[in-house]
């Protein structure tokens, strides 16, 4: 196997680690040196209302067929393909469930990728219930799965043997959903916000400050874009060193556009390259 396929393969695996907004703390301001100013509290997402035929579901800027796609780019070299899809509502212990997937494909003829990340949140608390991540990279196949009890602040370890118990958080969130709950928030330039909300206790809080807004191009064409800083505490494309930035489209539906991230090796980007509304 060559260095460059390789490398290759260790910038799609790195993408796939993406899906994990939920560990991050974000760095530097509007302008360079900027200090850091005292975090808000995440709000929660706001109730639909009386209106809604569902007045206690939360409020939310996507619906049951949402379907993003993504060019992943390693420089100027296309490794491989990742999208975003709000699949249709399932039912997790008697709680009516968003099911969410994050997937990313991609690599060489020497070596491939194929990473799924799912995700079920209770549509009237905006709390994870269930968490999958289903990893097939080169020769090696992962599974892990997570059953989530919200209101007994506990998460079980569903693929050991036998099945083991950790203590939790209230209201939490995992790597997948904690992406769909950001594109709840009224995001505000210069403001920082802090969630103890990850269900993995010890990887909280996660600190979200919003740097700029900006204009770009990317394949589905021309948006206006709010952008943030993510820093996740491990190696990989959010680490400290990486000045990864991410853009979301500056409107209530917070879509991922663009995200751009510079390691030692070169720098991997991800560009949204079709969106698709839900029903």
């Amino acid at each position: 196997m060559t260095r460059r396929t390789i490398v290759i393969g260790a910038v799609v695996t790195a993408i796939a680690l993406a899906g994990a907004f939920s560990r991050v703390t974000i760095a530097h301001g509007e302008a360079a040196g900027e200090a850091a100013g005292a975090a808000a509290t995440l709000p929660p997402p706001q109730s639909a209302g009386p209106a809604s035929a569902d007045p206690d579901a939360m409020s939310v800027p996507f619906s049951v067929g949402e379907t993003a796609q993504y060019d992943v780019k390693f420089g100027a070299i296309r490794v491989g393909s990742a999208s975003t899809v709000v699949n249709q509502m399932e039912q997790i212990r008697g709680r009516t469930a968003w099911h969410t997937q994050f997937r990313i494909k991609g690599g060489t003829f020497f070596y491939h990728v194929d990473d799924l990340f799912e995700s079920w949140i209770d549509k009237d608390t905006f709390s994870s219930l269930r968490f999958y991540q289903t990893q097939q990279e080169g020769s090696n196949d992962r599974a892990k799965r997570y059953e989530i009890f919200p209101d007994e602040q506990k998460y079980i370890e569903m693929d050991k043997k036998p099945p083991r118990e950790h203590p939790g958080v209230k209201d939490p969130l995992d790597d997948g959903s904690f992406l769909f709950f950001v594109r709840t928030v009224d995001l505000a330039v210069g403001k920082t916000y802090e969630s103890n909300r990850y269900f993995r206790p010890e990887a909280n809080p996660v600190r979200i400050r919003v740097v700029r807004t900006e204009q770009i191009e990317v394949p589905a064409g021309k948006f206006d874009c709010i952008v943030v800083q993510p820093v996740i505490k491990t190696k990989g494309i959010f680490s400290e060193n990486g000045n990864a930035e991410v853009w979301l489209t500056n409107d209530p539906r917070h879509i991922v556009v663009q995200l751009k991230s510079k390691l030692s090796f070169g720098s991997i980007n991800l560009y949204l390259k079709s969106y698709k509304p839900g029903a």
